[in-house]
């Protein structure tokens, strides 16, 4: 079935409003490239649109009622907007998920070395990547290092056009005839991802002085030790800022596309819902990338515990209210796809493959193999979205993960699906998924946060 392009029902008006949008989205994932950068960032902007913290309502005893917006922070990595409704919680929840982790590089808990007058650095690669995509570009340091004592210093290094910046190494062709004829998966080992941090020593040291020099600089910028490494949690990602994309400029390329273009367009969403017939959240998680493991994973307890406390602060807290609440949830999944690319039509087939400026992408199922690790969408749930979306004349497309066999993926779909929620996938296409610069449409970016608010808005049970 054919899908008209997007572009061609906005005005010049309406084009304007596409591309503000999207600058703010372009500044976002500028700024915020770790979890923690997104939570902080998402915090302060609801806050400004009148959003409370959950644990200060809690601790003062205060009670939450219908036009009520709070939001809920767990370890600085995972971040819950609710914005209560007039129905009963008992009735369910619109929901808008997505992750805020991307791949990247971490540096290991003991990483500085010193190798033949040159300081380094070691790292394990984070989520899915081809290794050697990450060599040879400029790389900022980001992260947080927290003190014995319990204080924390934040971490932002490479990001300032005056700073320096990081980087691995690669091979020189002039050596790399060897090198060149293993496999893709093998041109670069993930041991071989140290990175070349410093190289001029401290004057009079015989051992180790690059290495010393290096923690010269940690301690008098951010007051650590080489110690404070066990305790500091370090990413490395790519130092550039997210640019237009195009002669056009009608794409944007940046880092960490995967999956902010979605948290973003969630957030911005829930920020424009006021006074919702259903309860309506964002629930932007962490760990995606490596299964949605770990405390601030989708799979740890703590959306459940937050929507728990919630209910208690209104006076209807049960466990079977809650059961109910959980059970009676519509959500977004929203998570990217791979965008159709000419040069690469082998893994796609092209009647069931997202593509630019088609619109938000909805994936009815994700998975591998037969659909091995999938949430599957019941077309009873698609339809209501189909004429949601339809009655708004916003754009939306339905796709796969390429071609049956080629490969596949997964979301955090089908862990919220197992509370018995209505869930599906949905997001938008990019091209260069889990490199260090991926690449998106800015209208599909924008069909996405109109998409978005209208489920908020128009999802009844």
């Amino acid at each position: 079935m054919e899908r008209k392009s997007a572009w061609e029902k906005y005005d010049k008006k309406g084009l304007k409003k596409v591309f503000d949008f999207c600058e703010g989205y372009k500044e976002f994932i500028t700024e915020c490239k770790t979890e923690r950068e997104c939570v902080d960032r998402l915090v302060e902007n609801a806050e400004s649109c009148g959003y409370r913290d959950l644990q200060e309502i809690i601790e003062k005893g205060e009670k939450l009622k219908a036009g009520d917006k709070v939001y809920a922070v767990n370890m600085g990595k995972t971040l819950a907007l609710f914005n209560i409704g007039k129905d009963s919680l008992e009735a369910g929840m619109n929901i808008l998920g997505a992750h805020i982790d991307s791949p990247r590089l971490d540096l290991k808990q003991n990483p500085l070395y010193e190798d033949e007058s040159l300081a380094m650095m070691e790292t394990h690669y984070y989520g899915g990547v081809k290794k050697y995509q990450w060599v040879a570009r400029p790389m900022a340091l980001h992260g947080v290092v927290v003190k014995k004592d319990g204080t924390s210093v934040a971490v932002k290094l490479g990001e300032s056009p005056d700073e320096p910046v990081i980087g691995v190494s690669d091979l020189l062709i002039h050596l790399s005839a060897t090198q060149l004829q293993k496999k893709g998966d093998k041109v670069v080992e993930g041991e071989d991802l140290n990175l070349l941090v410093g190289s001029i020593p401290v004057k009079g040291e015989k051992k180790e002085p690059v290495k010393k020099a290096i923690l010269k600089i940690l301690k008098e910028k951010y007051g650590m030790d080489e110690a404070d490494f066990q305790s500091a949690e370090f990413e490395v990602v790519p130092a550039e800022a997210a640019r237009d994309y195009g002669l056009d400029s009608s794409m944007i390329i940046g880092y960490g596309q995967d999956d902010r273009i979605c948290a973003y367009p969630s957030a911005e969403a829930m920020f424009a819902v006021s006074d919702p017939q259903r309860t309506c959240v964002c629930l932007l998680v962490d760990k995606e990338e490596i299964g949605s493991v770990g405390a601030t994973g989708m799979h740890s307890r703590f959306f459940e515990n937050t929507v728990a406390e919630i209910m208690n602060a209104m006076g209807c807290y049960s466990e079977l209210s809650l059961r109910r609440a959980m059970s009676s949830s519509h959500v977004l999944s929203s998570d990217v796809s791979a965008a159709f690319d000419p040069n690469y039509p082998s893994v796609m087939e092209k009647n069931n493959c997202a593509y630019f400026g088609k619109g938000v992408a909805f994936n009815k199922y994700t998975g591998s193999r037969g659909k091995s690790g999938s949430n599957d969408a019941n077309p009873e749930y698609i339809a209501k979205l189909r004429r949601i979306l339809d009655d708004e004349n916003i754009y939306y497309q339905t796709s796969e993960l390429g071609k049956v066999d080629q490969g596949g993926g997964g979301t955090i779909a089908y862990i919220l699906a197992n509370y018995g929620m209505e869930v599906i996938d949905s997001g938008i296409a990019v091209q260069n998924m889990h490199a260090p610069y991926e690449v998106a449409s800015k209208v599909d970016i924008y069909e996405a946060r109109l998409a978005y608010e209208a489920f908020l808005r128009n999802m009844l049970k």
